[in-house]
């Protein structure tokens, strides 16, 4: 029998309300974003911005974010958990009101890297905290509530962004951050208590900058190429040097005493195999999620909060069906459920290969919603294999590396499919735009944005090249979503494979050959 004492802090539930606000406004801030791309690619209500730089204002936020989330987990054990959250959400609210106020492309990205600076502050301390204010038996109810907050963001997310679109101007998807951040500020002063490590390890500075110079570069490389073409030299030195940058990283974390990121527990299957499931999906997903922003409201011409109002299927499908996950793994183990999850996720994509410039709404609401249903079936059986598979002391080792393969994922995703667009759009309206004078060729060869502006300024006789643009985009991303469909299709072998059936689910502690070889991870 429990003992009826609980050891939890008795602000618990209020710190836990405190916590899910400065996650929320982490991620709310990617999703606010996706409606907003089009305007900021306008050059006359937004900034002009080209499709690679469109990238990456999402990727330096995301790379930046994954490539310190290690490093400022271990700076919060070693320097206090609420110190550096209130550190975070204060780079957060500044780099918000940065990225608000930018008068360039370029700005605005470098902006949004330091967004990601106190994005990476804020999420690891978050589920430290819970760890240290939680009773045992409460702690996983809190940890999925932490988790449940992300369906609540991706639902709000894009109808917020179309709100203030429709009323106010680009910059008010960032500005909309800081009073959140300010209210987060003063309560994190008031409820949060103080926690640190300690017993802390020691940072991997060499190890920290090796994943973040590999991970930029080879984003840098894909991007570009995609944006100008993969023929140049730098284009394959980046992406070439940026690989090698990685095997250096991963080279070096074998044999360092601390490593940012222990290599070995990739050795085990049961949580190798979900890491990696992680990964692939949100880079087949973030992916198509990119291409869909443009179809909505260029191709089909929905405004930024009607396109959030379309995609409000998918966040329903989040909310709904992710907090019964856990309870269908139990009953019928993470395999199956991880199976059907892919399955529906690999539907929902594929659909987007039979999209056309006049498919009815009803087909892109449904497509939106299966691949919700589906998404929302992974994480949960994905997090019960990887924390089964450590044993308990190193649950948060688990988190931080799921996070981490999810956000690089979701970046190469963008990246990389997001070149795979730019180069099929290209090849597809070069016929057409060859008769332009260049300025206006190279506008419209560069994206979709460009050659409706282009035919803007053509008057009547841009009709044709509207035309053009939108059977090119339709076809680029026909091949973007074919890719999109055969990852994720990748991703149902792995599962049938490694992840573990109902039987191994309910094993919480690693196997006797497995846990000499995760005793010392730090």
């Amino acid at each position: 029998m429990q003992p009826q004492e609980n050891t939890g802090h008795p602000r618990r539930w209020i710190i836990l309300g405190v916590l899910v606000v400065s996650l929320l406004v982490v991620v709310l801030d990617n999703t606010v974003l996706n409606v907003a791309l089009r305007t900021l690619a306008d050059p006359v209500h937004g900034l002009g911005a080209s499709q690679g730089e469109l990238e990456w204002s999402i990727n330096s936020y995301t790379l930046v974010f994954a490539g310190l989330l290690f490093t400022a987990g271990v700076l919060g054990d070693r320097y206090g958990r609420k110190r550096f959250l209130t550190i975070g959400l204060a780079l957060f609210g500044l780099a918000s009101l940065l990225s608000a106020y930018a008068q360039s492309a370029d700005q605005l990205i470098w902006a949004r890297a330091l967004m990601g600076v106190g994005g990476a502050a804020i999420m690891p301390v978050t589920l430290s905290i819970i760890s240290n204010v939680f009773d045992p038996r409460e702690r996983g109810k809190a940890i999925a509530i932490w988790s449940g907050s992300v369906g609540i963001a991706i639902a709000i997310g894009p109808i917020l962004g179309g709100l203030l679109l429709e009323n106010f101007w680009w910059g008010s998807v960032f500005l909309i951050n800081v009073p959140v951040v300010a209210a987060g500020l003063v309560l994190v002063t008031m409820l949060v208590p103080e926690s640190r490590d300690p017993k802390p390890g020691r940072i991997d500075v060499i190890g920290v900058l090796l994943s973040v110079v590999g991970l930029v570069a080879l984003s840098y490389g894909i991007i570009d190429g995609g944006e100008h073409g993969f023929g140049r030299p730098v284009v394959w030195a980046s992406i070439v040097g940026g690989l090698a940058v990685l095997g250096a990283f991963i080279a070096y974390e074998r044999r360092v005493e601390f490593p940012s990121l222990d290599v070995r527990l990739f050795k085990v299957p049961r949580f190798a195999a979900p890491v990696a499931l992680i990964g692939l999906v949100f880079f087949a997903a973030l992916g198509v999620f990119f291409f869909s922003a443009f179809y909505l409201q260029l191709v089909r011409g929905y405004s930024p909060l009607e396109t959030g109002l379309l995609l409000l299927p998918f966040a329903v499908a989040q909310m709904a069906f992710a907090p019964r996950s856990a309870a269908m793994v139990k009953k019928y183990g993470g395999k199956a459920v991880s199976t059907v999850g892919l399955v529906l996720t690999a539907v929902g994509m594929s659909g987007f290969i039979f999209l056309g410039v006049d498919t009815p709404v009803w087909v892109i609401l449904a497509l939106f919603f299966i691949q919700g249903v589906g998404m929302a079936n992974l994480m949960p059986p994905a997090m019960e294999s990887i924390m089964s598979s450590l044993p308990r002391e190193k649950a948060g080792v688990g988190s931080a590396v799921a996070n981490t393969v999810r956000q690089v994922g979701g970046a190469l995703g963008v990246a990389v499919l997001g070149s795979v667009l730019a180069s099929v759009y290209r090849g597809e309206v070069d016929s057409a735009a060859a008769t332009l004078p260049a300025p206006a060729r190279d506008a419209v060869e560069e994206s979709i944005s460009g050659a409706y502006g282009v035919a803007d300024r053509l008057g009547p006789a841009g009709g044709g090249v509207i035309d053009a643009a939108n059977n090119a985009f339709v076809t680029a991303m026909h091949w973007t979503a074919g890719i999109g469909t055969l990852v994720t299709a990748f991703g149902v072998l792995m599962v049938l494979k490694w992840m573990p059936g109902k039987a191994a689910a309910h094993q919480v502690e690693p196997t006797p050959a497995t846990a000499p070889e995760l005793a010392e991870v730090s």
